[in-house]
């Protein structure tokens, strides 16, 4: 009987071993199929495709809102779902794609932000909207909470106060929803995309660590600063932070592309009266080609003139 105990230990290791290595397989194609990128898509189609579901008629900042509405949809509902919070294998192994989520929900509440305080309101003075003023906060919420109250839950009810937005924004009275296309409106949103952008870019470029002057207080004789940090300073992002602030701006700048094609979609009789539709045209250009495809497969952080490319720098 010793050589059948043998046999069955040896079976026993034997279904071990091959489970394991199933579990392994599976959970790597699984976590290939989920490491993708939604595509872009058509902002004015879209909006055009929501109002006839129902029943709206295109106002002035109904694709701007219907693209908001797009963007955070796709987010939570992208092959695989939202995987920012998720805390069980094989998506918790996952970093490229909640970075990527990241970078979208930070332009979301961006935009949030604004049509909330400024392009739903006439000047400082005027009431906010109560659907726009639930949005804004819902968006704000821990974009990692994977317990009760979930982020996919809290982000959802703020897409829901969007869709009433737009039900009124929509319907036969204009005066249940406002939208104004002022010009000092766009420039307050541009100005949150620039800090924005400004932000994301300084830490790409860190990718290669660098010495750089300090220029924190230039161009104001009298200005002073909480701390003095020297006439030099040394800025680089962590090695192990590289990819992950990478897929940060493509998602940022996903997500750019689709509200700046809204923005001149809506804003577009104030981009004619400043001349600035070729301006505006070619940044929404340069933004798409931060959505080329990767071909590497991994992102790599080789010198400025060195053998390997950097992806980081590229991308700044």
């Amino acid at each position: 009987m010793a050589w059948f105990n043998r046999l069955v230990g040896t079976g026993k290791r034997r279904i071990i071993t091959l489970s394991v290595l199933g579990l392994i397989l599976f959970f790597g194609v699984v976590m290939f199929w989920a490491d993708h990128e939604p595509d872009t898509f058509d902002v004015v189609a879209a909006a055009q495709i929501h109002a006839a579901d129902n029943n709206h008629e295109i106002r002035t900042g109904y694709v701007t809102t219907a693209t908001l509405v797009n963007v955070m949809d796709t987010l939570l509902t992208k092959r695989g779902g939202y995987l920012q919070n998720d805390v069980l294998p094989p998506f918790v192994f996952l970093d490229n794609i909640p970075a990527w989520e990241i970078g979208v929900i930070f332009q979301a509440r961006d935009l949030a932000r604004s049509l909330r305080n400024d392009f739903s309101r006439s000047q400082t003075q005027s009431a906010e909207d109560d659907d726009l003023a639930k949005a804004d906060p819902q968006f704000s919420f821990d974009y990692g909470s994977w317990i009760l109250p979930t982020t996919e839950g809290e982000y959802r009810e703020g897409i829901d106060a969007l869709e009433r937005y737009l039900d009124r924004l929509g319907n036969e009275n204009p005066s249940d929803a406002r939208f104004f296309d002022r010009a000092d409106n766009l420039r307050e949103y541009l100005s949150l995309v620039e800090k924005r952008l400004g932000s994301i870019g300084q830490q790409l470029s860190a990718s290669v660590g660098e010495r750089r002057l300090n220029t924190d207080l230039s161009g104001d004789p009298v200005a002073g600063a909480s701390g003095d940090l020297g006439s030099e300073v040394r800025v680089e992002t962590s090695w192990w932070q590289i990819d992950n602030i990478f897929f940060e701006a493509r998602g940022t700048t996903w997500a750019l592309i689709h509200f700046l094609k809204a923005v001149e979609h809506d804003f577009a009789p104030v981009l004619e009266n400043k001349n600035a539709q070729t301006s505006f045209a070619q940044i929404i250009r340069e933004l798409e080609a931060s959505q080329r495809p990767i071909w590497s497969p991994m992102i790599l952080n080789g010198g400025g003139f060195g053998f390997t490319a950097n992806h980081s720098l590229v991308m700044a």
